[in-house]
């Protein structure tokens, strides 16, 4: 006996994305017919149930019919990992798919986020690009974006309100295209640096433990301390990196030490000042150890609006108020390559 059945366009993505996880969504959906064949034993009890999907792009795949079951897809429970949806297909958009097990619905770029998809939407893309997938995100799944993004979002994000959203602070990296991620875990932190905070925050943090990462999850107000010395830590390495052309994060903790020290210390003091708070010890060891541990990775001012450029808007409001600069190392270097105007 054949029963017709009627699958959301989220299902039917999941369901292709077992037989074509590179075809674009829009393909994916392009399902010919879908039946649920049933048989049964001679006493009519049911002995199977195998959901059919005939597709121009996969041919036939088979899952069980269970696996449809309302929010079945995308609710895990305790030590598994919740099914969601990923946009961005790069390096750490891979990763994130694969720790999924193949049940998330990968969002390339020009697609949206289904409507009637549910679970995290882990946002693996570059911070330019972000205002395009919120607009691509439907008003009521907006709550559930997860940023995984380095740098300052939080003035962005409430402008957008989204203040509360989820955030991660990714201490991990993805060398290239289908490397597993390796975690940047320091002599000074060897518990690990990754942290999340936010209503997807354990399930994030799921997620990576199922990979070997570490993750901590820590409230909103203990989030802010390493997020802004992660921020310090790419701002510092980065622009140190920058005045000396081809070092490496590896070259600038060695043989530029007194530079990038300096330059943490400096950033440290602004950022204290603008969100009242205090580092803990040790702000200098602890970034260098982490420069360590990627010695390997380039180094070059990006992303200003989101990185550096928070630390030179606070110099600039300082300087047009007669007061002197917070940060005037950081400021010389950034006109010294030329990232400002002198």
């Amino acid at each position: 006996m054949a029963v017709m059945v009627s699958l959301s366009r989220t299902q039917l993505l999941r369901l292709s994305s077992l037989q074509a996880p590179n075809v674009p969504n829009s393909r994916k959906v392009d399902i010919c017919r879908l039946s649920v064949g049933k048989s049964r034993s001679r006493g009519g009890i049911l002995r199977s149930s195998t959901l059919v999907a005939e597709s121009r792009i996969s041919g036939i795949a088979r899952a069980s019919s269970e696996q449809w079951g309302e929010g079945a897809m995308a609710t895990a429970t305790a030590g598994e990992v919740a099914a969601g949806v990923i946009v961005g297909a790069g390096r750490v958009g891979q990763a994130f798919e694969k720790m999924g097990g193949g049940r998330d619905i990968v969002v390339r770029r020009g697609e949206t986020v289904p409507e009637d998809s549910a679970g995290p939407i882990f946002v693996c893309t570059r911070n330019d690009v972000l205002g395009t997938i919120v607009d691509a995100t439907p008003a009521s799944r907006r709550g559930d974006l997860v940023f995984i993004q380095n740098g300052m979002l939080e003035p962005w994000l409430e402008s957008k309100g989204l203040g509360d959203a989820t955030q991660v602070l990714v201490y991990f990296a993805v060398a290239k295209l289908g490397d597993p991620p390796l975690d940047g875990k320091t002599d000074t932190n060897p518990e690990g640096l990754t942290a999340a905070t936010g209503k997807w925050a354990k399930a994030t943090a799921a997620r990576l433990h199922s990979a070997g990462l570490s993750c901590k999850v820590l409230d909103a107000e203990e989030f802010k301390k390493p997020m802004l010395e992660k921020l310090i830590w790419i701002c510092a390495f980065m622009l140190v990196g920058a005045r000396h052309p081809g070092a490496t994060v590896g070259v600038v903790e060695k043989e530029h030490r007194k530079e990038v020290e300096d330059l943490i210390n400096e950033l440290a003091g602004a950022a204290e000042a603008e969100k009242q708070l205090k580092f803990d010890a040790g702000i200098v060891d602890r970034l260098c150890a982490y420069a360590r541990s990627v010695a390997h990775f380039p180094t070059a001012v990006k992303e200003f609006e989101w990185r550096n450029g928070w630390f030179y808007e606070i110099s600039r409001r300082a300087l047009e108020s007669g007061k002197s600069d917070p940060c005037p190392l950081h400021t010389a270097w950034l006109k010294e390559i030329g990232v400002v105007k002198s």
